[in-house]
């Protein structure tokens, strides 16, 4: 397997696909899974003929669970770790969920002159808790219940979140499909509950504001009016408006996975958009 080795001593597992000459495509993958989330879409891009990389961000899938930097800025600096060691160059990012805000962090932080342009899908920026500058965000309670579900019986809580909310499965008329739903249990359960028990905190409490207000390259905000996980009115068009380039596209009745549940759909908004 693949890894780089970070700074702190953190191994970064990351997958890199299709040819090395051709325009890179990174991507970030949601809280608590892994870059096998993204499987969709990588096949779709290497069958393109784009360059296709994902990681494991630390204390996820099959990065090394390391005790300490569950915080959007060693994300972020371990994505910048993972594209040194590659030189990649002229790269799309995108983001999904907490990889959205991990994709911004990254850019505007590292990314400037290394990326082409930068794609937020149901993603958690600006901020998703309650603040008195942010009225409108979820209360630290909601986040506080993650917290206690996970240490309680994390097993369990994966399943039913999988099985509810994430997908939008707990819709009427809605049918789930029990592979989806035990394929993200498997990804949840490869990671370390230490690792996803703090990142709650780094992805509900991480104030992206002038993340977003730094980055300058073209960027396009998808999201579901049907995502349960980050409700889509305190996030994407917040987004939208604090970004230099932003297009934002709002889809009628998807829920926060539509990565997967919408995958036709997202994989051909995102060609129309790194083609463009």
């Amino acid at each position: 397997m693949t890894f780089v080795t970070t700074k702190d001593g953190a191994q970064i597992f990351y997958k890199d696909w299709g040819p090395k000459s051709a325009q890179p495509i990174v991507f970030h993958h949601g809280w608590p899974l892994s870059s096998d989330d993204w499987e969709t879409q990588m096949l779709f891009f290497v069958g393109k003929g784009y360059r296709v990389i994902a990681h494991d961000r630390r204390g996820h899938g099959r990065s090394s669970q390391v005790s300490d930097g569950h915080d959007m800025d060693h994300y972020a600096a371990d994505v910048a770790a993972v594209v040194q060691h590659l030189d990649l160059r002229n790269a799309v990012h995108v983001g999904h969920s907490t990889g959205g805000g991990e994709a911004a962090r990254y850019v505007a932080s590292y990314g400037e002159n290394r990326v082409a342009k930068l794609v937020l899908i149901s993603a958690v920026p600006p901020l998703m808790l309650k603040t008195e500058a942010n009225p409108d965000g979820l209360p630290i309670e909601v986040f506080d219940g993650l917290r206690k579900q996970l240490a309680a019986n994390r097993s369990q809580f994966y399943l039913d979140f999988a099985s509810g909310p994430f997908y939008g499965y707990n819709r009427p008329g809605t049918k789930a499909s029990q592979a989806v739903i035990w394929n993200w249990w498997r990804q949840g359960m490869m990671g370390s509950a230490k690792a996803h028990y703090e990142g709650i905190k780094a992805f509900s409490e991480t104030d992206f504001s002038d993340d977003l207000r730094r980055i300058t390259v073209p960027t396009l905000v998808m999201h579901g009016d049907d995502d349960q996980i980050v409700p889509v009115a305190d996030s994407a068009p917040l987004s939208a408006k604090l970004l230099k380039q932003s297009t934002l596209k709002i889809y009628e009745r998807l829920p926060h996975g539509m990565c997967t549940t919408n995958a036709d759909l997202v994989n051909a908004e995102l060609l129309a958009f790194v083609a463009a």
